[in-house]
């Protein structure tokens, strides 16, 4: 038992050490001054070189960091309080509702920022409120079930209603930057979007660390959880609307970025177990390093940058085929 947990506690350690180093190659990695890694020696003597870094390449993999870990943290709540092991935010109409607000804004104020991150998370949240009600009034099948169809229906919904913003669009600048948007990705990323991004990411993150353990309760059926003194409906409902809070932030700053609240906590699973009090902060990391590895490659690869989500969907639709075709299935409800 002691030389399991003693495995647990250094495979913790060295994924902690491995997001790090990931964060430092961020920081050196780029086209400038030449494509590949940026010595040490460049940065001492080059002010551009010093200036890339502090106010390009650092927020923009702090912001990484944010975004791969409320969308991994998400999936694994989700998943887990919902027993669904394929579900993820945009399955409840959250990522659907926040492109739809994020193309609002666009429409209404030729892409001011502030606009386009306040409708894109309104309109997040909406997506989640609506699935919500839409569920309690759906006659068949169980709680579940029923919040599932329902967030399918509202994601149908705003997925037609973007479809009418980009034809309504202007098709020579509105419908660009809505295109743009929705393929998600960090370019725009400053320190200003940090600030802004990181007062709700940092609070919905700390409270769902903090209460992790009894996301394990959650995943039994109600009236088990219920014995063992939780409020199985109102803590799931509560730490539903925490994953959704962070998504819709990072979503706002980044746009639309699939696949990592999917793939990354079956991966966490597979690693530690369903167990959320471990599984859960090795998800967070997991998602940080995958979405910092895909945005590197993403303004690497070209120099006109690749969007974040297509990486994002690509790697990890190959991965979760991978994963889910070499691994008995360890998710249980």
């Amino acid at each position: 038992m002691l030389g399991g947990e003693r495995r647990k506690t250094l495979r913790f350690t060295a994924l902690a050490i491995l997001l790090i180093a990931v964060f430092l190659l961020s920081l050196l990695w780029g086209r400038y001054p030449k494509p590949g890694l940026t010595s040490l020696n460049t940065l001492r003597t080059d002010d551009l070189a010093q200036t890339l870094l502090m106010k390009i390449r650092l927020p923009r993999a702090v912001m990484a960091i944010m975004l791969g870990a409320s969308l991994a943290s998400a999936g694994m709540v989700l998943q887990t309080v919902l027993g669904n092991p394929i579900i993820e935010p945009g399955l409840l109409g959250v990522s659907q509702g926040a492109a739809f607000g994020a193309a609002l804004g666009i429409l209404l104020s030729t892409g001011t920022y502030w606009h386009i991150s306040i409708l894109a998370s309104v309109f997040g949240l909406m997506g989640l409120v609506l699935s919500w009600l839409l569920a309690r009034r759906i006659k068949y099948g169980g709680s579940i079930l029923r919040l599932v169809l329902s967030g399918v229906m509202v994601s149908a919904f705003f997925s037609s209603g973007l479809g009418i913003l980009k034809y309504l669009a202007d098709p020579r600048s509105q419908l660009p930057e809505i295109t743009f948007w929705l393929m998600g990705g960090l370019s725009g990323s400053s320190w200003s979007s940090v600030i802004r991004t990181l007062p709700p990411v940092a609070s919905m993150l700390s409270i769902i660390l903090l209460v992790r353990w009894r996301v394990n309760l959650l995943s039994l059926d109600d009236r088990s959880a219920f014995a063992l003194g939780s409020s199985p409906n109102r803590e799931r409902i509560a730490l539903i609307v925490f994953s959704i809070i962070a998504v819709a932030a990072v979503t706002a700053a980044a746009g639309i970025i699939s696949w990592a609240g999917l793939l990354v906590p079956h991966v966490a699973r597979k690693l530690e177990g369903a167990d959320t009090s471990r599984s859960l902060p090795v998800s967070m990391i997991l998602g940080a390093i995958f979405v910092l590895l895909c945005d590197d490659f993403a303004r690497y690869l070209r120099s006109g940058e690749l969007p974040l989500g297509l990486l994002t969907a690509l790697c990890g639709a190959l991965m979760f085929a991978i994963l889910m075709t070499r691994r008995e299935n360890t998710y249980s409800r």
